[in-house]
């Protein structure tokens, strides 16, 4: 009996038996397209050109080309050949960015010109590259082009066979709370969310996606559905021309769609305004930060019947922990339930485990009795399941931190604070190293947050501490609906004395007695979502001067 086949590449050879002529991506702006057989062919001959040109089986591959149908076809044609792809965000910074080129050692790099570029201005970090692909047009820095590998490669390349626990792909996390990790997927972590997401949602193969997100792209190509590639720059979402993402939908009848918060705020924004009605899509799935339930509200009014937006949970090291839909997150919010938990994620997804530990900030080396809280208590969360990665690559500090042995298992540390709920709902308060501590209490930033977001000129508030950890001054930073009445004296002063009686008004906030005003608050890279609660710490501590010691 063959053993179990877990190339994800492999699901494409699959899908050209059963549809080779059906769409796999549209990039409509580009006036292109590329059926199922012909991108099996494509990352076939990448496959097979690979091997030629240096990169073979256990490769570590530097993969910097923008979200699009070469990047798509690049990294089937990678995992194909049983190469391991390196994926880190640009915008991290040219510092971050190099920092994290230096840890993952790539043996190999496929990238456009102005990426080779800076490998040869800044060469240190890029000393293990041995193998250098150009995708467009080569100058002085030698190596192969794309083009060259084409031309090696044969189209009758089959993926090779993976064992569940062979190196799939080093993705790198967004480092919005910490230096950014390179977390080590298999492809057996990749085949059971294929198949997770495939059950948990519904999805079928022939159906229609727009990803905004370039793993997603690869997760809904995997599962047979036509990519419809938007024309927007997938590092800064909350940018996106509204039009790019509706228009196709529209045009294409896109049944499915990933994106951010902040791209579905401004997409839904504009959808209300001009009365545009998607009556295609059944699903939006929505993550990389807490989403609002007044933006969930909003998909009631843009949705058919049968349509419903998601909010899964996870992160880079374990997607999805859990998930819910529109209906009960509006139902929950129309009760006015769990403000005091923070935001619900939902049920976790089937084959997860989900436990809340004491809070630490230190390495847990062995789980133990006494560890896990009672159902409704507030702590750290933890998660167990097949498709939870075991480690960062090259930071046996972080592994260490992140992890707690169990028996033969594992269980992996988030990082974020929450409960579960007596019906099993999981609650997210916010992440660990966002939390206040002040001498008497611990104040936790989703919770405390939604008491200020409550007033109607608040766009978003954010939870900060100033102060050494345990002494900490809590201090509410509000970016209000409009940025040029922060320059109202009147304006600020009002909205001031209203949000501290808020704060008064509420047991978790009483504490709370600084209110600052900010133009617009420091995001995340990634999904342009996640509030820079760091930056502004520091910046609040510049504006409050420091306590004055007690008089002897």
């Amino acid at each position: 009996m063959n053993a179990p086949h877990f190339n994800i590449a492999a699901t494409l050879e699959g899908l050209v038996r059963k549809i080779p002529g059906a769409p796999a991506i549209r990039a409509p702006w580009l006036e292109s397209e590329i059926s199922f057989r012909e991108l099996n062919s494509q990352t076939a001959r990448l496959a097979s050109g690979f091997a030629q040109a240096g990169i073979n089986e256990g490769t570590r591959v530097l993969l910097l080309v923008p979200f699009g149908i070469d990047f798509i076809t690049l990294a089937f044609g990678l995992f194909k050949a049983g190469a391991i792809p390196v994926l880190i965000d640009p915008g991290l910074g040219r510092k971050n960015f190099l920092h994290c080129v230096k840890e993952a050692r790539p043996q190999a790099m496929i990238a456009v010109p102005k990426a080779h570029a800076l490998r040869k201005f800044f060469p240190k970090p890029f000393q293990s590259v041995r193998t250098c692909i150009t995708v467009g047009r080569r100058w002085f820095w030698g190596g192969e082009s794309l083009k060259d590998v084409l031309a090696h490669g044969t189209e009758e390349f089959a993926s090779l066979p993976r064992d569940e626990d062979h190196p799939a792909a080093i993705l790198f996390t967004s480092g919005s709370t910490g230096p950014s990790k390179g977390v080590l997927y298999t492809h057996g972590m990749f085949t059971h969310q294929v198949e997770l997401l495939k059950s948990c949602y519904g999805i079928r193969m022939g159906e229609v996606d727009l990803p905004t997100f370039p793993l997603f792209a690869l997760f809904g190509i995997a599962l047979g559905m036509t990519a419809v590639l938007p024309r927007m720059d997938p590092t800064r979402p909350a940018e996106v021309d509204p039009d790019e993402i509706i228009t196709p939908i529209l045009k294409y009848r896109v049944t499915s769609s990933f994106g951010s918060p902040a791209l579905w705020n401004t997409v839904t924004r504009h959808c209300l305004d001009h009365k545009i009605h998607l009556p295609s899509l059944k699903r939006v799935l929505i993550a990389g930060a807490p989403v609002p339930p007044e933006l969930i509200g909003r998909f009631d009014r843009i949705l058919d019947n049968d349509g419903e937006a998601f909010t899964p949970y996870g992160a880079t090291e374990a997607l999805p922990v859990s998930s819910i839909g529109q209906r009960e997150i509006v139902a929950l919010d129309a009760g006015g339930t769990g403000c005091q938990r923070g935001t619900c994620v939902g049920r976790p997804v089937p084959g997860i485990g989900v436990r809340i530990i004491e809070i630490s900030d230190d390495p847990i080396l062995q789980w133990r009795e006494g560890l896990e809280k009672p159902i409704g208590g507030m702590g750290e969360i933890v998660v167990q399941g097949p498709w939870v990665t075991r480690l960062y690559f090259n930071r046996e500090g972080a592994t260490r931190l992140a992890k707690i042995q169990d028996g033969d298992g594992f269980w992996h540390r988030m990082g974020d604070i929450g409960s579960i709920d007596e019906e099993g709902r999981l609650w997210f308060a916010g992440r660990k190293s966002h939390r206040v501590t002040l001498a008497e209490e611990t104040l936790f930033t989703i919770p405390c947050e939604a008491v200020f977001n409550r007033h109607l000129e608040v766009r978003r508030s954010a939870l900060v501490g100033i102060g050494p950890r345990g002494r900490q001054r809590p201090v509410i930073v509000i970016e209000p609906g409009a940025a040029r009445r922060i320059k109202e004296k009147k304006w600020v002063e009002r909205v001031r004395r209203e949000l501290l009686e808020l704060a008064a008004a509420s047991e978790q906030t009483r504490a709370i007695r600084h209110v600052l005003f900010h133009p617009g608050f420091p995001v995340d890279i990634r999904h342009n979502a996640k509030i820079g609660r760091e930056k502004l710490a520091r910046w609040a501590a510049s504006r409050i001067p420091a306590e004055k010691p007690p008089a002897a």
